[in-house]
């Protein structure tokens, strides 16, 4: 699976160009002729070489949703902004859409888009990132993304919950990999559990080959689905594995699935559970789309659900609430997203009978209330 969530970390477009890239049914704006009128506000690096494609399935999703729900009475239209690097232009391009008329925006995407706009930026109005940050923010400033990390610990939390004690985590040399394994290192020791072995794997069977089943332990693999096959196979079928959303790449890859049998994981209901009240009333992507533009076409479905109970002041009341990308609740202004555990069984991945786990904060250590 393309490695493409570690790129969020980073931005490296460099230019500056922001435009009303894409208006709802029903608004229609030439260019130089951008009235200010009401609407939510969707910013996004559409024009971004590394970003744009990703950009571009949230935004299918958002849009799939909105147009759903533009029947009934006073919904705000959508407007959407993009730009080049939203770690340059985004102070700007929040400018303009708030100078338009927005009532609420949603976006940046990528962590340096964030991280401008949470610093230095007058947020006038309900605000929905679609990545996380660490630190105090703007009152008005919630946080909603895919952060890899809340799904390490929630697979440290279903071993937890399954009677393991100890652990042995698998790692590669990039730095996605490494993120897997600090969430899952540190949501293990909370849970009590002793970790055994930490193993770096380059591609040399030698370092799995004194692996053997062990009772009451556990293996995490911090691995992509390519990889997860290679170190799968050196492994003793019997030991229970553990990995993320990073594994599965969908359930149309049969063969290459069959190398993953056995590992359990989290992810999306939009995935896994097509016949889940929650996913069933939204369209699918026009075109197909890889698993992880899948992922982001299902945030952005959440994603307007969320602005919508920012905007109406109904959070409280609404949440938890059953997502298409997992049952989301609120800490602090972070709108934490709860996965669902799966297994790959002959080839395919299927739904587990798991107790559900508890979302952690994706900064335990940190106080996440308004400041």
């Amino acid at each position: 699976m393309l490695l493409w969530l570690s790129a969020l970390f980073a931005l490296y477009v460099s230019g500056f160009a922001c435009a009303i890239e894409g208006l709802q049914p029903g608004e229609s704006l030439a260019p130089g002729d951008e009235k200010p009128a009401p609407h939510i506000a969707l910013l996004l690096p559409l024009k971004s070489a590394v970003f744009g494609s990703a950009a571009d399935a949230l935004r299918q999703g958002f849009q799939a949703a909105a147009e759903l729900e533009m029947q009934l009475p006073e919904r705000l239209p959508v407007r959407v902004y993009s730009c080049f690097d939203e770690g340059k232009d985004i102070a700007a391009l929040y400018r303009q859409a708030i100078a338009d008329g927005a009532l609420a925006v949603v976006g940046p995407l990528t962590r340096s888009g964030v991280g401008a706009l949470a610093t230095g930026q007058d947020i006038p109005v309900p605000t929905l990132a679609l990545n996380v940050m660490d630190g105090p923010s703007a009152e008005r400033l919630y946080f909603f993304g895919m952060a890899v990390e809340a799904e390490a610990r929630q697979a440290a939390q279903l071993a937890a919950q399954e009677g393991l004690r100890q652990a042995i985590i698998i790692a590669t040399r990039t730095n996605l990999s490494r993120r897997l394994q600090f969430a899952f290192e540190d949501e293990w020791r909370r849970s009590g559990g002793a970790l055994l072995r930490e193993i770096e794997f380059d591609n040399d069977p030698a370092t799995l080959a004194d692996i053997v089943e062990m009772p009451n332990t556990a293996v995490f693999l911090a691995a992509d689905a390519k990889m997860a096959r290679r170190i799968r196979a050196y492994l003793p079928n019997k030991l229970p594995i553990y990995a993320t959303s990073q594994i599965f790449i969908g359930n149309a890859n049969t063969l290459a699935n069959y190398d993953l049998n056995g590992i359990r994981f989290v992810d999306m209901p939009w995935l896994l559970q097509a016949d889940h009240p929650a996913v069933m009333i939204y369209p699918r992507p026009v075109a197909p789309l890889s698993a992880e533009h899948e992922r982001l076409y299902a945030l952005g479905i959440d994603a307007f659900r969320l602005i919508q109970l920012l905007l109406g002041g109904k959070i409280e009341a609404a949440l938890p609430m059953d997502g298409v990308s997992g049952r989301i609740g609120l800490d602090g202004r972070v709108f934490q997203r709860s996965a669902i555990p799966a297994v790959f069984a002959r080839g395919e991945a299927q739904l587990r009978n798991t107790p559900a786990t508890t979302v952690l904060p994706m900064f335990p250590d940190q106080a996440r209330g308004v400041p």
